[in-house]
């Protein structure tokens, strides 16, 4: 069924480093009147320190931050997505993953893992395989991605040949310099290359980023927040519009004049 709008919903907060706490801000913070609701990468236990062990922290897909997104989705009749360690084969090294629960179910092994800028996150985490997911989400194709993924445009470009409508990038991007100018236009790019909407949430400053946005297929960003503190959370709202889609693969037919 063709939808005309997607309601969405991007909570910019910081996950702590107990997991319970974590599990209560997801139940507090899903907000009504969004089809898709998206919190940050590693949110149900965030890193800790550089080069920590998360690996006490890994979760079964059905395990209690599962159960949680799936309990806040059914209150609030939605579909909310968050990331999470999840337990794999080699029990020193979880997934970095994304687990989508509510109106639609799915989840994402994060496949780029954050070797650069002085981190080492293969040390501590796999690698999932390389198979893009795309999920219907209120008859949206919706594409997912995680934080350092964004920095390799050919897997967006993977994303949209399977059909992507909107790209959610759930991140914790680490602060320094010129990392919000990365982010930003990082983005944007994403969202011009190939027309496509791309929604981003991101932990908030000090450590992290923030400066979640939503930016539609022309490159113009129609919703965002700042940098953010710990201790405030933010809710980027926005309803993206499949006229617009349209409207910029007919202005702007790049993916239909590739060569390549």
């Amino acid at each position: 069924m063709t939808v005309p709008t997607l309601r969405l919903a991007l909570v910019q907060a910081a996950s702590a480093l107990e997991p319970a706490a974590n599990r209560a801000a997801v139940a507090e913070l899903t907000p009504d009147g969004a089809d898709l609701v998206v919190f940050p990468e590693a949110f149900a236990r965030d890193f800790g320190e550089s080069g920590s062990d998360v690996a006490p922290f890994a979760e079964p897909l059905d395990g209690p931050f599962a159960r949680t997104l799936a309990e806040a989705a059914s209150a609030h009749g939605t579909t909310v997505l968050a990331g999470m360690f999840e337990d794999g084969s080699d029990p020193e090294r979880p997934f970095n993953t994304l687990l989508l629960r509510g109106a639609a179910e799915a989840s994402y092994r994060k496949v780029h893992l954050y070797d650069s800028f002085g981190y080492r996150e293969s040390d501590r985490l796999t690698a999932g395989s390389i198979e893009p997911t795309v999920v219907e989400v209120a008859g949206w194709r919706v594409g997912l991605m995680t934080c350092y993924d964004l920095r390799f445009p050919e897997w967006a470009r993977a994303l949209v040949d399977r059909g992507a409508e909107v790209i959610v990038v759930p991140a914790a991007w680490v602060a320094g310099p010129r990392k919000v100018d990365h982010w930003q236009t990082l983005l944007t790019a994403r969202a011009i290359e190939n027309t496509v909407f791309v929604a981003a949430v991101g932990q908030p400053a000090p450590r992290y980023c923030g400066h979640s946005m939503v930016v539609d297929p022309f490159g113009d960003v129609i919703a965002a927040a700042g940098p953010g503190e710990p201790g405030e959370p933010v809710v980027v709202s926005a309803a993206v519009e499949r006229s617009v889609l349209e409207e910029a693969r007919r202005v702007n037919p790049s993916l239909a004049n590739r060569r390549l």
